[in-house]
């Protein structure tokens, strides 16, 4: 009997038995089918992987030095995140902020040992840093004593006094500068640097430094001096290259040009830190009561050696004057190359303040300086690749098998680059903030300050020091660029910080 137009009335009782028998049979294969698809594991796709020789794998691709970039570049040929190879090394490279976000929390126990080049791992004494430790006690006990005493926002309410100094005195030093050559251009970058070293001077020292007297090298540094041993030379050896760290083999083969220099540089910065310790503590001897992160070491933190008591010292200082001093150029540079945004800014502020000065009370009523710094770090973020991190046990990012013993290169500039993300991303535009979408509460929309459990320390006091800095020059200065300064946007090797100073013409506001 065909079936096509049967009815219900058609079928005897045996057919209707028989139908309904394969009907549940086929329910019964369907169920089984469908039960054993979901409990098969999904089989982690291959990793891209960019060509590269023989030996050496990618290393010549990358001989500019500019990895944020080249990364950003492949990722348009061989997606989100791929595989390189540097000698006999197996990078992973993550450029999306949603397989970041996992691989920072998701997969974070499986990659948050740090990967330190030899020029790190000499200048941070072996991961003596907060930044760039091991996820260990020991990390979490360091952590926990700078919040506690400088970065946290109870020590930052005590350090305000410092910021508001570091404030004042940039700006005193700019009308002296409009004052005495009202139509040269000035120098940001060399007077805001200068007063960010005293800022992390007086919160780990409690005081400003001029001058001291190292008698471990037999000589007086100068501020100049300090500024150099201190900051700008370790900046440039965290830089270095040593071969031997794409060939763990060839190990054995000495680099003497290049261990000479990174030890020198770290034989003066000690010296140089334990002067500055010891005259501290000449000053609690004789009963002066100051209120700083050594005194707070020395009380609350015996267990520390003196050096890594240096280095937790060192970090302050470092990692305030550095990437402030990044973001504030880089966001002065672009409103004074945009007069309407430059504007908007200083109505909003006028709206706000009136006739008085900005302060931090003033600071969460002003939105339009917030999308400002958080569309300067997503275009400029100071530090465009993050520190490498080691993958120690097998894992999974973003449905891609990661296997153990390779490293994880988090390109934070790739991130903020990508034009799924970010419409038009080579634009510097504020507004985009003001956008519903996109929330400047969420520090891991545009990755600036890490995230997860590794989530930068010093976050609050940047935002604060950048917004109220951005905030202050824009209320008293008109900022213009000097001819030609548009063009003068190459970084420095490795970073984000501008390579030739911002040249600015300065008018007073009325």
């Amino acid at each position: 009997m065909a079936l096509v137009g049967a009815t219900f009335q058609d079928f005897t009782p045996l057919a209707l038995g028989t139908a309904v028998a394969l009907a549940g049979l086929s329910l019964w294969f369907l169920a089984r089918y469908a039960c054993g698809h979901r409990s098969k594991p999904t089989t982690p796709q291959t990793l891209p992987e960019v060509p590269g020789l023989p030996v050496i794998g990618n290393l010549l691709q990358l001989k500019e030095k500019k990895p944020h970039k080249t990364f950003t570049q492949w990722a348009k040929t061989y997606g989100p995140i791929y595989s390189i190879r540097t000698g006999a090394n197996i990078i992973i490279v993550l450029n999306s902020s949603d397989v970041v976000k996992e691989a920072m929390v998701t997969r974070f126990s499986s990659i948050s040992t740090r990967k330190l080049s030899s020029a790190l791992k000499t200048l941070t004494f072996d991961k003596t840093m907060v930044a760039m430790s091991d996820y260990d006690d020991f990390h979490k006990m360091m952590k926990r004593l700078v919040l506690t005493n400088v970065l946290g926002p109870n020590a930052q309410k005590r350090h305000r006094i410092h910021r508001e100094t570091l404030i004042e005195n940039t700006s005193r030093q700019l009308q002296i500068h409009l004052k005495n050559y009202p139509l040269e251009a000035v120098n940001l970058n060399k007077i805001f640097d200068y007063e960010l070293f005293g800022l992390a001077i007086k919160q780990v020292l409690g005081k400003d430094v001029a001058s001291i007297r190292v008698g471990e090298l037999g000589i007086t540094m100068s501020r100049e001096d300090i500024i150099k041993v201190l900051v700008t030379g370790p900046m440039e050896g965290a830089i270095e290259v040593d071969w031997r760290d794409f060939f763990p083999y060839l190990r054995w083969i000495p680099n003497k040009s290049f261990e000479r220099k990174i030890q020198q540089m770290c034989i003066q910065r000690e010296a140089l830190m334990k002067a500055l310790i010891q005259e501290q503590k000449k000053r609690i001897d004789l009963g002066e009561d100051i209120d700083c992160y050594l005194d707070f070491l020395l009380s609350e933190a015996k267990t520390l050696s003196e050096k890594q008591m240096a280095m937790l010292l060192w970090e302050v200082i470092i990692q305030a004057t550095d990437t402030t001093m990044v973001t504030v150029e880089w966001a002065m540079f672009e409103l004074a190359k945009n007069p309407k945004s430059q504007d908007r800014l200083y109505r909003e502020i006028q709206s706000i303040c009136g006739p008085e000065k900005i302060t931090e009370d003033k600071l969460c009523h002003l939105p339009y300086l917030s999308t400002v710094f958080h569309e300067t770090i997503r275009k400029y973020s100071p530090i465009p690749v993050i520190p490498l991190r080691y993958v120690h046990e097998d894992t999974e990012l973003g449905g891609y098998h990661i296997p153990a013993r390779s490293e994880i290169a988090i390109n934070i500039y790739g991130c903020n680059m990508d034009n799924k993300v970010w419409e038009n991303p080579e634009e510097w535009r504020p507004e985009r903030f003001l956008d519903e979408n996109n929330d400047t509460v969420d520090l891991f929309k545009t990755m600036s300050f890490g995230g997860g459990r590794r989530i930068c320390a010093g976050a609050l006091q940047a935002m604060v020091i950048s917004c109220m800095a951005i905030g202050r020059f824009i209320q008293e200065f008109e900022w213009q660029l000097k001819d030609g300064e548009e063009e003068n946007v190459d970084t420095q090797v490795l970073t984000t910080r501008k390579l030739h100073p911002m040249q600015a013409i300065l008018k007073p506001r009325n």
